[in-house]
């Protein structure tokens, strides 16, 4: 359900405005309305932006080189040091940015002077400048000409791929040109100061990843550094939400309280330098949400806000659809083992990384074992343990579970579409008490008219000797509930255009229940294919075993394993998503489920 919440007006002298505003932030129970009218300056909420992105760029950067295994020690957080670590981590990135490049340089040079050998440049400058030039060239083998040997003192350096490497020694600068090719420019650094010089740069860049490595430590002040431009963020825009009043004297804001938190505002408020009104939501208001569910569906909030969250007038449909979840993502998955493995992962997490996981994780944890708990109540329905089939086992205990829970394919098909039927009737129902806590009762008639003109058909096919079909008993429900649905439809309008709209409300749930309806049977469908894919994987796992007594085992289980990993992943993987999708589409829609609602955010620290 939504929480009631209170709407508190406050009016403050100007000069008590930012003390009054660290006095709210300190409450942390006020969730601050945003103002209408347009902020005209904001540079500093920019400049907030740039600081937060660049600090959270650095975090991924520093959580990528913690070593899990060999975790060194963090430091103590310091918010001012925190902040420095960005134009840090920036400096190491542009030197290890700048090595690298002259690595590749180096390497590339190292490969080019490779196949010459290892000589000294200076015996060639030597050369030079006692008048002779020693020229590089590669050719391919057959145009290579053994008359250069003679001509130009041309030297076979080494032959490789298919191309002949040589020297040329003379004193004629035009030796490319009249040998119609291209002369090698050769790095003027030998192999051996190249190698050198390749090992140096790597080793600086060694020295930079560990300056990196070793910035991790700070994680701790670069959080905190997050947090203080976070938190200035929301100061800056909860200042800016004030509206001056009196010439500037005065600021007016507005927020929301839950109205159980009220009497403990008030108290704090009334020593404050502070004037303000409590009074309660209208229908204009733009109201914050806030869940105040029981434990099991508090499990289910999470599922719910992947949507969008109700509106403050809408019933939240969190309660409602919790059950039908739980009950259709067993029924998705269908597998006992597997509902046991998930309880297990799940409770042994829980016990554990206990010290370890924060509040929303050990809720997730504590969905997962509730889901996990009803994939095994309702694998029992089909008696799928990891592909195999426990009613095949000719145990007693076993046998008589299978008489009493066991639901074949036919009868699986038909238990999707009944509760397919029953949360469809279901969602009519919520949308019946939503129209009422919205509009009034008279709105919600025409609704109830649908819901006992389905229920009575549906009691009529299956009971026709307690009320048969079309019988005066039947005409009797039949004939106030189309009134309803024709006549009632829209209380305000006249007779003939709500019996428009009520034609155009048949058409529509004519076409539209059946295809809800039947969209449950998704349910069956990926049931099914989850028990058929475990059993194609344990018939693996026996039929490309090697007959040998040593490794039939361990193939064996490695098939199941790997085998069944991906059907479990895949199979949770559908047994979340359509479960969602038939709530989101089928029950929400039916349930006439508007949305829109901005979560409660208490402006704290």
């Amino acid at each position: 359900m939504v929480a009631k919440m209170k709407k508190f007006t406050f009016l403050a002298f100007y000069r008590d405005y930012d003390a009054f505003l660290h006095d709210l932030r300190d409450l942390g129970l006020i969730h601050v309305a945003a103002s209408d009218r347009p902020v005209e300056d904001n540079e500093q909420l920019d400049e907030f932006l740039v600081k937060l992105k660049q600090l959270r760029e650095a975090q991924k950067i520093l959580n990528r080189q913690i070593d899990k295994k060999s975790a060194a020690p963090l430091n103590e957080p310091d918010i001012e040091r925190g902040k420095t670590i960005p134009r840090e981590i920036e400096l190491i990135q542009n030197a290890t940015a700048s090595l690298n490049q002259q690595l590749q340089v180096s390497v590339k040079e190292r490969e080019l002077l490779r196949p010459w050998g290892n000589f000294d440049p200076e015996n060639i400058e030597r050369l030079r400048k006692a008048g002779y030039l020693l020229d590089f060239f590669i050719v391919p083998d057959n145009q290579y000409n053994p008359e250069w040997e003679t001509t130009y003192d041309a030297v076979v350096v080494k032959r490789e791929t298919s191309r002949t490497y040589f020297v040329t020694l003379t004193q004629n600068e035009k030796v490319a040109d009249e040998l119609n090719l291209e002369s090698v420019k050769i790095p003027g650094i030998s192999l051996t100061q190249l190698d050198g010089l390749i090992a140096s740069l790597r080793e600086k860049i060694q020295v930079q990843d560990q300056k990196l490595k070793a910035l991790a430590a700070e994680l701790p002040s670069l959080k905190a550094a997050i947090g203080d431009i976070e938190q200035r963020m929301n100061y800056t825009r909860v200042h800016q939400s004030g509206t001056s009043l009196a010439d500037d004297k005065l600021m007016l804001l507005q927020g929301w309280a839950p109205a159980d938190n009220q009497r403990e505002i008030s108290d704090y408020l009334e020593l404050k330098a502070v004037y303000f009104d409590v009074a309660d939501p209208t229908p204009d208001d733009e109201v914050p949400i806030k869940f105040k569910n029981n434990k099991f569906a508090r499990l289910f909030e999470p599922i719910a806000e992947l949507y969008m969250l109700p509106k403050y007038n809408e019933i939240d449909l969190t309660p409602y659809f919790a059950p039908f979840y739980m009950v259709f993502f067993g029924l998705s998955l269908g597998d006992v083992g597997y509902g046991l493995f998930l309880f297990t992962a799940a409770t042994l997490a829980k016990i554990l990384q206990k010290s370890k996981l924060s509040t929303s994780m050990k809720a997730i944890l504590s969905l997962v074992q509730v889901l996990g708990a009803s994939t095994m109540v309702t694998g029992l329905l089909t008696g799928g343990f990891f592909g195999f089939a426990l009613y095949d086992l000719d145990w007693p205990i076993v046998q008589a579970l299978k008489e009493k829970a066991f639901f074949d394919n036919n009868r699986m098909f038909m238990l999707s579409l009944v509760l397919g039927v029953v949360q469809v009737l279901f969602g009519m129902c919520m949308k019946v008490f939503n129209r009422i806590k919205q509009q009034g009762f008279k709105y919600s008639l025409s609704t109830v008219g649908w819901i006992v003109l389905l229920v009575s058909f549906i009691v009529a096919a299956l009971l026709p000797n307690a009320l048969p079909m079309f019988g005066t008993v039947h005409l009797i429900v039949l004939i106030p509930a189309a009134l309803l649905i024709y006549f009632y439809n829209s209380p305000d309008k006249n007779p003939f255009l709500n019996l428009g709209i009520g034609l155009w409300d048949t058409y529509n749930m004519a076409t539209g229940l059946l295809g809800d309806v039947l969209s449950y049977v998704r349910l069956f469908a990926l049931g099914l294919s989850g028990g058929i894919l475990a059993s194609v994987f344990n018939s693996l796992a026996a039929g490309m075993s090697p007959d040998n007594a040593i490794a039939k085992p361990i193939v064996y289980v490695l098939i199941f394993l790997i085998g069944h990993a991906i059907n479990i992943f895949m199979n949770t993987l559908g047994a979340i998503v359509h479960p969602v999708r038939l709530t989101f589409v089928e029950f929400y829609k039916n349930s006439e489920f508007e949305g829109g609602g901005k979560k409660y955010s208490p402006f704290r620290k």
